[in-house]
């Protein structure tokens, strides 16, 4: 404790607000302070220091009102989360994209084939925008991975496409063309949907799903015409020239955009990037919708519900086995639930759309079409079903 005249002292020689200031504040409740330091000056200073100390001290019972700045900030970052978020209602939309293709075709016919291209690019070049060439070059160091998904793609599944090609046809009596439609399901190469699929669920591994994607599409056109004489018994064509055009156009140069996009302007990319996925599931559904909106007739034919169904088991079956047979080979991967996902995806989605242009190009009877139709649905159903089962479960 200071003594009588030491405070004295230090009151006549400091001014009023410098005193105020350094004197700390329990000197003015001690009975020397106070038997000292007397009048007017002393009863400004104790009403100063209750001033600071109540700023300090605010009523419970009060609320702290943010500023106009913060709420405008917080409005903000509200929306951007909600574009973001976007792509957790993809399942719900492609669902309500079906219904409404079925509910009223015209709704989807307007979105023909020649916007396909330019509609799986615009979601290559997303995952392009959000990824980096380090990514792709991580991918390029598992080729064991790589060469299980394509043993998925043209092994596994041309060999469930057989076997529920001939139980349509022997079990089931449905009209032989359906079930060479079913097999040439099986027989194309691996969807583009299928790397969005994995670059939602599992984002590390987007770039080994369009390695092994990219794989399947540039060999299809050797691979597709071996597997459709073997085992529809009828050699397609295929258009060589238009397969690696496509390759071109879906894969190649919108991902290289999207990787270039991100290297030089990391900015705009920032800035692009919560409006990707809002755009991203709009994409998808008119994908998803108007194929079935331009097929309605083949799938609402007479024989629709029964090779619905056998579709349905046919992708179910080839999802089930490219997720059980990556994680008997990879057990012991650090992400092996991860790569199992990617080769679930890998095996069980492929270009329907491929499929549906070779039956409708090389093949006479309209029946063919149908199949291919159907999975187009089927498929991205089934597959972003599984985003949201799977994303849910890693949450």
């Amino acid at each position: 404790m200071f003594s009588c005249k030491t405070i004295a002292f230090i009151y006549l020689s400091e001014s009023r607000s410098q005193f105020c200031h350094k004197v700390p504040i329990f000197l003015f409740h001690s009975v020397p302070f106070l038997s000292v330091i007397r009048g007017s000056k002393f009863l400004e200073c104790k009403c100063a220091s209750e001033k600071v100390s109540e700023s300090f001290e605010r009523d419970p019972g009060q609320e702290f009102e943010p500023e106009p700045n913060q709420i405008v900030k917080q409005k903000k970052a509200s929306i951007v989360d909600i574009l973001k978020q976007s792509n957790s209602i993809l399942p719900h939309v492609v669902l309500a994209s079906t219904i409404m293709a079925l509910v009223y075709p015209p709704s989807f016919t307007w979105f023909t084939s020649r916007y396909y291209a330019p509609a799986l690019g615009f979601l290559m070049f997303a995952v392009g925008v959000n990824s980096s060439e380090k990514d792709f070059i991580e991918a390029f160091k598992r080729p064991d991975a790589i060469f299980t998904g394509y043993v998925g793609q043209f092994v596994v599944k041309p060999l469930l496409g057989y076997i529920f090609g001939i139980i349509a046809v022997t079990v089931f009596g449905l009209p032989t063309p359906l079930g060479a439609g079913i097999m040439l399901v099986s027989c194309v190469s691996g969807a583009q949907l299928s790397n969005y699929a994995t670059f939602l669920t599992d984002p590390p591994l987007a770039p080994l799903s369009i390695v092994m994607t990219s794989l399947s599409t540039a060999t299809a056109v050797f691979v597709t015409p071996m597997l459709s004489l073997l085992l529809i018994g009828k050699r397609l064509p295929v258009d060589v020239v238009g397969m690696v055009s496509s390759i071109l156009q879906i894969v190649i140069a919108p991902i290289t955009a999207g990787l270039l996009l991100n290297r030089l302007f990391p900015r705009l990319c920032e800035a692009m990037r919560p409006f990707l996925p809002p755009l991203s599931v709009l994409d998808t559904a008119c994908c998803v919708g108007a194929p079935l909106a331009i097929n309605i007739n083949s799938v609402l034919s007479p024989f629709g519900l029964t090779v619905s169904l056998l579709i349905v088991t046919f992708h179910l079956s080839a999802f089930i086995a490219g997720y059980f047979l990556s994680g008997s080979l990879f057990h012991k991967a650090p992400d092996v639930k991860a790569l199992q996902r990617t080769l679930s995806f890998e095996t069980g989605m492929q270009s329907s759309l491929l499929a549906l242009a070779l039956a409708n190009r090389f093949f006479q009877d309209p029946l063919v079409s149908v199949p291919p139709a159907i999975s187009t649905v089927i498929m991205s159903l089934m597959g972003f079903a599984l985003v949201m089962i799977w994303a849910k479960k890693k949450e």
